[in-house]
């Protein structure tokens, strides 16, 4: 009995540890690195995944996958984007808890996966944990763990763990998506950007033709190592994919899938939009790469502070400069309701006024700790 209460005593310690990490305001890659390090001392974890996503369009900004997942990256891609297959990361962030394992969803019928027979199989992995990285309802992440492959998978108590962890992971994550780690000079506003660069694809997603432009755009992108790599950046990757995605669904009449968002290394705000490109050689992608005009950043901004769904629509109306008499008629709530949503509003942002709210989204400043 005294061995059990000091083994729980020590994983709450733990657990405790890994929460306080999760507001230390650390960067993605740190907070990424610190979370698996400390969460392999309570759970077995073999290999990981761990990627950024854009809120609007869960599509990835960046990602980091270990060995052996590393090689298989483009599949894992394509089975995300591409195929059905259980949990996936869109689905899981539409539930509560946004935490599943593949022998849970399949009721321990793994090859009932596609994932799992094209992917994970191959190279000797088992069951698969997935976690959706929600808070205040907007996705900030996503974190995949595996173990090899065996008869035995993730327990319930190992879930229930995860989903503890999850949603102080994706408030750290949402921190440093959104405002941590400034670079020392402030980035260059819009006007002063480069110029839109397009990157073309084939349909097999290889690199037809780069313009300087998007090269320029491109060395901004966080771990950029393209097209030397050979590896096509994840964010270019989920753009194309999601194209490619809506065109099966629809192939006469597919709408164009939303822009990507994602922070450089500068500090701009860059956005990635693929399309279909009509080539005698063949079938193309382009993927339009440029700045986020800051006004265009609001929800994503917003979102930053925690404010309710109420807040965000009243900040929302706000941003587009609407009276208080217009927003009473367009969300149907009284006056003192709107004075009662911009109060806490003024509040969580540190500001007096609306002008000064204005002010702080449009400098992209970033969300209290």
């Amino acid at each position: 009995m005294a061995g059990a209460t000091a083994a729980a005593a020590r994983l709450e310690r733990r657990m405790s540890g890994i929460q306080t990490l999760c507001r230390a305001g650390l960067d993605a890659d740190a907070l990424r690195t610190g979370f698996l390090d400390r969460l392999r001392t309570i759970m077995p974890v073999d290999a990981a995944f761990f990627a950024t996503v854009d809120p609007a369009t869960l599509l990835f900004t960046s990602a980091v996958a270990e060995e052996p997942l590393a090689a298989a990256t483009p599949l894992f891609l394509e089975n995300e984007f591409g195929r059905q297959d259980v949990n996936k990361f869109a689905a899981l962030a539409e539930t509560a808890p946004a935490v599943s394992s593949l022998d849970r969803a399949t009721g321990g019928e793994r090859v009932s996966s596609a994932r799992y027979r094209e992917v994970m199989a191959p190279l000797g992995l088992g069951d698969e944990l997935r976690a959706a990285l929600v808070t205040e309802h907007r996705c900030w992440g996503v974190l995949c763990l595996h173990r090899e492959d065996s008869p035995a998978g993730f327990s319930a108590d190992e879930l229930a763990l995860v989903r503890r962890l999850a949603p102080h992971l994706a408030g750290g994550l949402r921190r440093a998506v959104t405002g941590g780690a400034f670079p020392a000079q402030p980035p260059l506003p819009s006007a002063q950007s480069p110029p839109p660069g397009i990157v073309v694809l084939d349909d097999s997603l290889a690199l037809v033709s780069v313009n300087p432009e998007a090269e320029q755009w491109l060395a901004d992108l966080p771990g950029h190592r393209w097209p030397g790599s050979g590896t096509l950046p994840v964010a270019l990757h989920a753009a194309a994919a999601r194209l490619v995605l809506a065109e099966r669904a629809d192939p006469v009449a597919c709408p164009p899938p939303a822009a990507v968002r994602l922070r450089g290394r500068s500090g701009r705000w860059l956005s990635l939009h693929a399309s279909r490109l009509q080539d005698p050689a063949g079938p193309r992608i382009g993927i339009v790469i440029q700045a986020v005009p800051p006004a265009e950043l609001g929800s994503l901004l917003l979102s930053a502070y925690g404010l309710t769904e109420a807040q965000l629509r009243v900040a929302a109306l706000i941003l587009k400069g609407r009276s208080t008499r217009e927003i009473v008629t367009e969300l149907f709530i009284s006056g003192n309701t709107v004075q009662e949503h911009l109060t806490a509003i003024f509040d969580k942002f540190g500001v007096r006024s609306r002008r000064e709210l204005v002010a702080t989204l449009l400098a992209g400043s970033r969300p209290p700790e």
